[in-house]
């Protein structure tokens, strides 16, 4: 029997028991371009309020009993020592200077931090390991009493290592988002994992940082509105029932020719195509709204996205090994009313138009908005964000000398549950599927599964 194109994955509730060992900080191997009491200027769109983030991630190897004498921590501890000269950056810290930005900074006794750990459980108690569960928790460092979206002072780069009884480890990394975006994180990572399987220091390409290339201009010259960053009154149902629901997580696995289905049937009716995206954001969207039975229909929500603008910059172009953050979050509104009602197709030409209107004047605009007028918090109001990661190589770039990880991505959203991850399937014989997370209360996860669905039918 063919599997079903869209199909809710089960996430197991489990207790994951951990001893940390030994927390060791890693310090660059060689001379680095900066002394203590340096600095380095960090970009608007380093530095704007949804940056000032860690980005955790875990990976899990299967190693058998038979490598289990591997020197897992040795052997990641030193290969990033070597790739923090090149990556320099990532071993100093975070400061806030006068005007309410933030520098990266350097002092005695600062580097990155890996932290060893073991459990007395093996990988297949875990259960399911290829689906993002909030369970995993404790594989990934956090300081005791540690503040949420606490940035500064702290290490840029945090990285756990957990050895499970079977042999097989799960890496658990910290990631600060000023620092890098995905892509940026993507390419550290290749070349962290290259220089472990190598054991000599391989970067491809050579990092760039060259932040002021995203400098305001004088004066700035704001030519868009920027809603995505602009306070809103929540005047509707949807945060207050997301936030004091407790929601739960749930993941889709959304196979290949569902997203062409869905491509074709969300398609607007004129000549310019629409991706794969642009009708998936749509969907989701509109399926969660109406789970969310939001109130009133008349409001009008916001749907953001990130998007990298890379290739948009042109004059000049950004030199390759560039590693800080490109992104732009393009955003749609709509009212509740016209979500639920009208046309996927009227909604997807929504996103797509604004996943286009990212130019290169939109990068600079938004960069000269954050100078004018800098966002002190994040605004969830009336809103869903979706992030896309079926774009990044995370398992091809994660293979450290072990083979590719059997998962590798985010783990918990219910933090920020106004968040929804695109992921690609870590299955070598996916076929293009990938699987959607979301947060939702645990009486609307029925009804949401059903629209998710629903498409095929009308």
């Amino acid at each position: 029997m063919a599997p079903p194109w869209v199909q809710e994955l089960q996430i197991p509730h489990i207790d994951i028991p951990i001893t940390i060992d030994r927390m060791v900080p890693i310090m660059p191997a060689g001379p680095i371009p900066a002394a203590d009491g340096d600095s380095l200027y960090l970009s608007n769109l380093d530095d704007v309020v949804g940056a000032r983030v860690f980005t955790p991630t875990v990976y899990f190897y299967q190693l058998d009993s038979l490598n289990s004498s591997v020197p897992v921590m040795e052997m990641l501890g030193e290969a990033l020592s070597l790739v923090l000269v090149p990556y320099y950056p990532f071993s100093g810290r975070l400061r806030e200077t006068k005007n309410g930005k933030v520098e990266v900074f350097f002092g005695p006794e600062q580097g990155a931090l890996m932290v060893e750990a073991h459990s007395e459980i093996t990988l297949d108690s875990l259960g399911n390991i290829t689906v993002p569960n909030p369970a995993w928790e404790s594989l990934i460092f956090k300081f005791p009493n540690e503040e949420p979206y606490k940035v500064l002072e702290m290490p840029l780069l945090i990285a756990q290592v957990t050895i499970f009884k079977c042999g097989g480890f799960s890496l658990g990394l910290r990631l600060c988002h000023c620092i890098c975006d995905g892509l940026g994180a993507m390419q550290f990572l290749s070349a962290w994992a290259a220089t472990a399987k190598s054991g000599t220091l391989t970067t491809n390409p050579h990092p760039c940082w060259e932040r002021e290339f995203f400098k305001p201009r004088d004066p700035p010259i704001v030519k868009f509105p920027h809603v995505e960053f602009m306070k809103i009154d929540d005047g509707s149902s949807l945060t207050m029932t997301l936030w004091k629901s407790k929601p739960v997580q749930r993941c889709y696995r959304i196979s290949r020719e569902f997203q062409l289905w869905l491509k074709s049937h969300a398609q607007p009716d004129d000549i310019s195509t629409c991706s794969t995206f642009d009708a998936m954001a749509a969907h989701i969207w509109r399926s969660w709204v109406e789970a969310l039975d939001v109130k009133p229909v008349d409001y009008t929500l916001r749907l953001t996205f990130s998007v990298n603008a890379r290739q948009k910059l042109k004059n000049p172009p950004l030199k390759n090994g560039f590693y800080g953050n490109v992104l732009c979050l393009p955003c749609v509104t709509s009212t509740v009313s016209e979500l639920v009602n009208d046309d996927l197709s009227k909604t997807t030409r929504l996103v797509r138009e604004a996943r286009n209107g990212v130019s290169e004047e939109y990068v600079k605009s938004t960069v000269d908005y954050i100078e004018v007028d800098r966002p002190r918090r994040l605004e969830f109001g009336g809103k869903l964000t979706i992030t896309q990661w079926t774009r990044f190589s995370i398992y091809e770039t994660a293979d450290f000398g072990w083979g590719r990880p059997v998962y590798a991505g985010p783990i918990d959203l219910s933090p920020t549950p106004q968040v929804c991850v695109f992921l690609p399937e870590g299955a070598t014989e996916s076929n293009g599927s990938m699987l959607v997370c979301i947060c939702l209360p645990e009486n609307a996860t029925q009804k949401f599964t059903e629209l998710l669905c629903r498409v095929m039918m009308d």
